[in-house]
């Protein structure tokens, strides 16, 4: 009987340790809903849309504790269409991220892989009360420059507040130069208490391969800076962003051409500002209201100004689970192009409405 009692603590007393030194989640957010899109050269388009408050997606993601203080780390997330079950990028397997890495309490994180950029993270966890979801997403007149391929990331500890981040994206790793695809950014934030600030930076290498030959096209700069203070009763939001050179100022829906409207899109700028102002407001124990203002200044000979107006609801019925119905409008001048978009989808008018449910395991 001893000994029975005996083996059974140590037995117990090893599984405790395995599964404090290694782990592994399985995650996921599933979300769906009903869109009706309008201004459009297509007229009203009603469909059902997936990813729509946030991308459909399923991941792994798994520590190991390698003592004095250093973990390994990984993740790997996939994205998939609710409404059709198809993966977002076709041929691909982990297409949202994949990355790996180690990381000290005391030296900070480095991983090596598919990552969101400083710059996105900025965007969609401290500029946006829409967090880059909804009809109201940031997405729509913001640069995304959301994640890259081939990257290396390092992120500091938190010192009183303060961290940063660096990350250096190699591209298309191409054998003539290594600026083909090259990009780097980096961001340094302050968050204490209600305060969440942050400056974000990024550079996008612009050089294109042309056979044996690489021409030299500069690059294309963006600034970001964000905060936002909870003063309880509601959350107040604003950023301001800066961008300069060719491919600076993508749109979101570049790959739609000029099939969307009844015009001829202006070129994308080279010199632009995005600013915004926005709020959360809590309503009961379970609703939260969100509303954004943008506006996009084309300082091109063009002047293809944008605004957007965006309000929105969220109801959580659980910790998992929430509905949610958001609409919002973009005014386009001078044949600017801009389309009212959501998380996972870029929109086909000037202005959408929806309605939906998430759900998170």
């Amino acid at each position: 009987m001893k000994k029975t009692l005996i083996t059974l603590a140590v037995l117990a007393a090893a599984t405790g340790v395995a599964q404090a030194q290694s782990s592994v989640v399985i995650y996921g957010t599933v979300d769906a809903g009903f869109v009706s899109e309008r201004g459009g050269k297509d007229g009203t388009v009603n469909k059902v849309d997936s990813g729509i408050a946030s991308a459909s997606r399923i991941g792994f993601k798994g520590t190991e504790d390698l003592g004095s203080g250093l973990s390994a780390l990984f993740l790997l997330e996939s994205g998939f269409s609710v409404d059709n079950g198809q993966q977002d990028v076709a041929g691909s397997l982990f297409n949202r991220q994949a990355y790996v890495g180690l990381s000290s309490k005391t030296t900070g994180t480095l991983t090596l892989g598919r990552q969101y950029t400083p710059w996105y993270n900025t965007l969609s966890k401290v500029a946006d009360p829409f967090a880059v979801g909804y009809a109201g997403s940031a997405k729509n007149l913001f640069p995304a420059n959301t994640r890259t391929s081939n990257t290396v990331m390092y992120a500091s500890p938190n010192f009183n507040g303060f961290d940063g981040d660096i990350a250096y994206s190699t591209g298309s790793e191409d054998a003539l130069s290594s600026k083909i695809g090259r990009k780097i950014g980096a961001s340094v934030g302050y968050a204490n208490g209600p305060l969440n600030a942050r400056l974000a930076y990024n550079n996008t290498a612009n050089d294109v391969r042309s056979g044996t030959v690489v021409a030299e096209q500069g690059s294309g700069s963006n600034w970001l800076a964000a905060a936002n203070y909870d003063f309880a009763v509601a959350k107040a939001y604003v950023a301001y962003g800066v961008n300069k050179g060719n491919n600076s100022a993508v749109r979101n829906n570049a790959g739609l051409g000029n099939s969307v409207f009844n015009y001829t899109t202006a070129a994308a700028s080279t010199d632009s500002n995005n600013i915004l102002v926005g709020a959360t407001v809590p309503v009961g124990p379970a609703g939260t209201m969100m509303a954004s203002y943008i506006r996009t200044n084309d300082k091109t000979s063009f002047n293809a100004d944008a605004s957007q107006f965006a309000v929105g609801y969220s109801y959580a019925l659980s910790k998992r689970t929430s509905t949610y119905a958001s609409y919002a409008k973009i005014s386009n001048k001078n044949n600017a192009g801009y389309t009212v978009g959501n998380n996972g989808n870029v929109g086909s008018g000037d202005q959408a409405f929806n309605v939906g449910v998430r759900h998170s395991f």
